[in-house]
């Protein structure tokens, strides 16, 4: 058996568990096992990530910064966008297959073991995120890394990924998502979030609203960790565009980044280099140095967002972005407004039922252009006629398409008729990942009817 259908088999077994929504609001169980295992988690140093908004690009800065700096990174986000590997990064780069599938051996044994300990506790078995974040734990150390940059699954205080132990706490912008688990306010989000902070810890927070300020506050004073907030302890100074990007101007901790370039569009990227520069410096630059200017610059010109404000396509341009939820969908409309230069833009739009697709819908409405409403590729997908419902309710001009490849279609004839026009498919990541595949396969950055 080849490394990749081992790794594949890997991940057909973590389809068995409970899904990826199906979270156990607890630790035990994941701890439980990272015991048995010897704890792996506790082999290198650890950057945490959490927030509503911002925390996977967030997360990906973070460790290109940490990268250049010579050591050996890990990288543990969610979801993947085209294949499962994406979500275990080694060095910049997706585990190998061979390694992925070498950890699963090494931890089956310890699963089988704990599942029957929780069903003889009438308990359920272990659960998708709760092996695949054990699994990555174990990957990590068999590297073996130096920093593991961790973002959050859902949530903080009790998520499997929890069961380590942050040197650092980072918070990207909290906002109201997943109500139903986390909360119906802000505050009572937040003070799930900011169980990530342990004690002594360092903990590092972009702009906040002032309750879910107001709680990372006491959640740092309880720990005895120290909490920078941006705009006053560090601030993102300027940013103007450049040739794929931008250039930044980084007021950090204890020093200042200045003109330095970053290849991703966006003011919300920037924002979110500048809480990367911050966390950085927490870890590697403790008490009154900064970091050096020229890694800095190296970090930074090397981070990679993809699936987010990703441009894919030539002659229609199209860009692909993951916003999933209103505050995503506004960071989206901001950036297509300041970083592109066209009238109309016609909206391929894919939605989960889960999700708040009106709210998506109201951060869109300036957008000038037809939608073309699909189905992302899950069983959690909002049906195409539903959604497209709600945007004739909207006042939208809006198509009906069966899946994304003829919505893309649909959207690429209709921008190619002129040069003021593009094309942006949003509103999930699974259709986000979709759409990469499919620009990757169809050429699309070769140009319309290419």
């Amino acid at each position: 058996m080849g490394h990749r259908e081992r790794a594949d088999r890997v991940y057909e077994a973590l389809l068995t568990r409970q899904g990826e929504q199906w979270v156990q609001p607890r630790v035990e169980r994941t701890r439980r096992v990272l015991e048995l295992l010897d704890d792996p988690q506790r082999t290198y140093r650890v950057i945490h990530v959490t927030g509503t908004n911002g925390k996977t690009s967030t997360s990906r800065i973070i460790e290109s910064l940490v990268r250049a700096h010579g050591l050996r990174t890990g990288l543990f986000t969610s979801p993947h966008l085209t294949r499962f590997t994406e979500r275990i990064m080694i060095d910049g780069q997706p585990v190998d297959d061979a390694a992925v599938a070498d950890a699963w051996d090494e931890i089956a044994p310890i699963v089988d073991l704990v599942d029957a300990e929780l069903a003889a506790a009438g308990d359920a078995s272990l659960t998708f995120f709760e092996l695949l974040t054990v699994l990555a734990f174990v990957a990590f150390a068999d590297a073996p890394i130096d920093v593991l940059v961790l973002e959050v699954g859902m949530g903080g205080s009790w998520d499997a990924t929890n069961t380590a132990d942050g040197d650092v706490a980072v918070f990207a912008p909290i906002d109201l998502d997943h109500a139903d688990r986390l909360g119906e306010t802000i505050t009572e989000i937040a003070t799930v979030k900011s169980g990530i902070i342990k004690p002594g810890a360092a903990a590092v927070s972009a702009r906040q609203q002032p309750s879910a300020a107001a709680v990372l506050r006491q959640a740092a004073a309880r720990q005895g960790a120290t909490l920078a907030v941006e705009q006053e302890d560090f601030a993102l100074e300027d940013a103007r565009l450049a040739v794929g990007g931008q250039l930044v101007t980084i007021r950090g901790l204890h020093a200042r980044y200045t003109d330095v370039y970053l290849p991703l569009y966006g003011a919300h990227q920037a924002e979110n280099a500048t809480l990367a520069v911050a966390a950085v410096e927490s870890l590697l630059a403790p008490g009154d140095r900064g970091l050096d200017s020229d890694v800095v610059a190296e970090g930074l010109g090397s981070a990679t967002s993809p699936g987010r404000v990703q441009v894919v396509g030539a002659d229609p341009t199209v860009v692909v972005d993951a916003a999933h939820n209103p505050h995503g969908a506004r960071a989206l409309v901001a950036a297509l407004g300041a970083f592109f230069d066209f009238d109309e833009w016609g909206v391929v739009l894919g939605v989960l039922d889960d999700k708040d697709a009106v709210g998506i819908l109201e951060a869109l409405a300036t957008v000038e252009g037809p939608v073309f409403a699909t189905v992302p590729d899950s069983e959690r997908a909002r049906d195409a006629d539903a959604l497209a419902d709600m945007v004739e309710a909207a006042g939208r001009r809006v198509t009906v398409h069966r899946d994304l490849q003829d919505a893309a279609d649909a959207a690429r004839e209709w921008a190619a008729a002129s040069a003021r026009r593009a094309v942006v498919i949003t509103g999930s990541v699974v259709l986000a990942g979709e759409a990469l595949t499919l620009a990757e396969d169809e050429g699309w950055r070769e140009g319309w009817r290419s």
